[in-house]
């Protein structure tokens, strides 16, 4: 007989307690149903599919595209007691064979399978032959044409569920929007399903978005004034940037490594592994990096070009503190950003609605730059929740921005894109404004119409904020098929006339932040030296069983053992994410380790 959920949870996993939906989400599965489970990065929903998997008989499958993580998830597995494989590309097809025969004979309670791999033929006649107890659609947000992470071998996951109709299916994402949402469930065939929607909240992410303005400078100083010795993401748009941002770093002393689809198989693999097992890796890329990544102590993430949509941020950003403690989401950003994305989605294969909805995701990522009020009550909305309060814990609420009445402003700026044609872009149309006399005014004459030279009140800088401005609040549009010529639209028609007034945000001052670093946990001074001594032990440990230090313990876990100072199997089986099979494998060492701090020389 299957053990109970409540058994694996306490005896494999270490934990006292089910969170939030887990419980409800695990019993639909346990008894047989299907399920939808939207949860945020960190939220803990890998236990949703592991523990229903194990209480059931036979072998949990989990589709995942992460082939290069599928390793470590094992390994983290294994640690804990469980019987794990895998089948992906990089095995020998003797490891293959082992993981196919230990399946069959029923000695393995989950199996990570690639989604390539799985609607192969073979695959499925060999799952069709053996016990499967669930199937579990991991990152399932790839199956959406309107997500960010398409993946078009997802698209036959629906096979699951003509070919094996009696075993459960569960699909899970940290991102999906209400269309996303519909769409996962429309292929998978789980409109039936019930939807678990966990809160998008995650209150120990600080997020600060920032104009740019020398940012590599930005970047330098938010790192060496809060994130000294901290692991952390930073995202580029181009491959380019992303090597050239990782020189850098390594110039300026940082342990940082590229990564991008473009670089060499093995390189990224190795990269990857340095990040997720050494401490304080900054890791520079493109998105093709960090789904799935569960390493639990990144402090931060950096993006220093614009997101394409408010779910591509909330993901890229759920990457950091996924262990609950403080992290900082920065972003830095331009309307150079708005004009290269634009342009993106504009030479896209998708038709137009495609282009269309692509357009509508980007003009709502920079909103959420240009509000004047809680980001975090905007980004949860997005999602179709409601924040009551401001959370006190984003730039906009820390230092609230000063608006002025920018009604005046506006209608000159709007009139100057109207009598230069709508043909040109936010720099060429703030020096009209500003009354250049550089060679393009002058070719074009623009030195000659009525708007030349009446925003001599106003600085470039803050011209351009008005022209973000109107853009994020649909006044203006930013022409995507052609070099990022601004357009008016039909909203601006009342402002014109005289008939609304807008309040714009001035430009931001830097928040200060040299007395408060977001990011860090402190460790208080004396308990410093067994700190290093337990991390060292859990390093040590890492090293030789081949796997990274969180698969030991979170650092959560090692916090607990400095306040509770466990002396006895016993009361170190309490601490958070000990469970029976680490007990045995790892205990003895870092009790050991507190011992000799409580009474040295005995």
């Amino acid at each position: 007989m299957n053990e109970s959920p409540q058994s694996i949870l306490q005896h494999t996993f270490g934990y006292d307690a089910f969170r939030g939906q887990q419980e409800d989400i695990i019993n639909t599965l346990v008894e047989g149903g299907d399920a939808l489970v939207i949860m945020p990065t960190g939220g803990g929903k890998s236990l949703c599919y592991q523990i229903p998997a194990m209480a059931r008989p036979g072998c949990g499958v989990v589709i995942s595209p992460l082939i290069a993580l599928m390793q470590d998830q094992v390994d983290a597995l294994k640690a804990a007691g469980v019987k794990a494989g895998f089948l992906n590309s990089s095995l020998t097809a003797e490891q293959a064979y082992r993981v196919e025969t230990d399946l069959m004979s029923g000695d393995l309670e989950l199996l990570y399978v690639a989604p390539e791999r799985l609607i192969q033929n073979r695959c499925l006649e060999m799952l069709s032959r053996a016990r499967i107890s669930l199937f579990a659609i991991d990152e399932a947000h790839c199956v959406s044409q309107w997500g960010h992470d398409f993946r078009s071998d997802y698209l036959q996951l629906s096979l699951l569920h003509e070919r094996f109709p009696h075993v459960p299916r569960v699909a899970l994402t940290a991102t999906a929007d209400e269309r996303t949402r519909k769409e996962i469930a429309r292929r998978l065939e789980l409109t039936d399903a019930p939807h678990f929607i966990s809160g998008f909240d995650r209150p120990n992410i600080q997020y600060r978005i920032q104009l740019k303005d020398k940012p590599k400078q930005q970047l330098l100083k938010f790192l060496k004034d809060e994130q000294s010795g901290n692991a952390g993401v930073v995202y580029c748009l181009s491959r380019k940037k992303v090597e050239a941002t990782a020189e850098w770093l390594t110039l300026q002393g940082f342990k940082a490594l590229a990564y991008h689809a473009g670089l060499p198989a093995e390189m990224r693999q190795r990269n990857q592994q340095r990040f997720l097992r050494e401490d304080g890796i900054i890791m520079v890329a493109t998105i093709a990096f960090g789904m799935g990544i569960d390493k639990p102590d990144v402090r931060f993430v950096a993006h220093l070009d614009l997101p394409k949509s408010v779910e591509a941020y909330y993901q890229e950003t759920g990457r950091a503190g996924r262990d609950g403690d403080p992290a900082t989401a920065l972003l830095l950003y331009g309307l150079e950003d708005v004009v290269k994305l634009g342009q993106m989605a504009a030479s896209s294969e998708g038709d137009e609605q495609f282009k269309r909805a692509e357009r509508q995701r980007l003009e709502a990522m920079l909103g959420l730059c240009e509000i004047t009020s809680c980001r975090r009550q905007t980004l949860l909305h997005y999602f179709g929740e409601s924040e009551a309060a401001p959370c006190g814990n984003c730039d906009t609420c820390l230092q609230p921005p000063s608006t002025w009445d920018g009604s005046e402003a506006a209608r000159k700026l709007l009139s100057c894109v109207y009598r230069t044609g709508q043909r040109f872009g936010a720099n060429h149309v703030v020096d009209v404004l500003r009354g250049s006399s550089n060679e393009k005014v002058m070719q074009f004459k623009h030195n000659e119409i009525s708007t030349y030279g009446i925003g001599m009140d106003l600085s470039a800088n803050e011209w351009r904020g008005v022209v973000r401005q109107l853009v994020a609040r649909g006044y203006l549009q930013v022409d995507a098929e052609g070099y990022g010529a601004l357009l008016l639209t039909d909203r601006c028609r009342p402002l014109l006339r005289q008939e609304e007034s807008i309040q714009l945000r001035k430009l931001p001052a830097q928040i200060n932040t040299a007395s408060r670093r977001p990011g860090t946990v402190e460790i208080d001074e004396r308990d410093q030296p067994l700190w290093n001594a337990l991390r060292a032990c859990r390093k040590q440990l890492a090293d030789e069983h081949g796997v990274p230090p969180y698969v030991v313990f979170h650092d959560k876990t090692l916090r607990e053992m400095l306040v509770v100072r466990p002396m006895t199997e016993r009361s170190f089986l309490k601490l958070s994410g000990v469970g029976d099979s680490k007990l045995e494998r790892f205990g003895e060492a870092f009790l050991q380790v507190i011992r000799d701090f409580e009474y040295p020389g005995s």
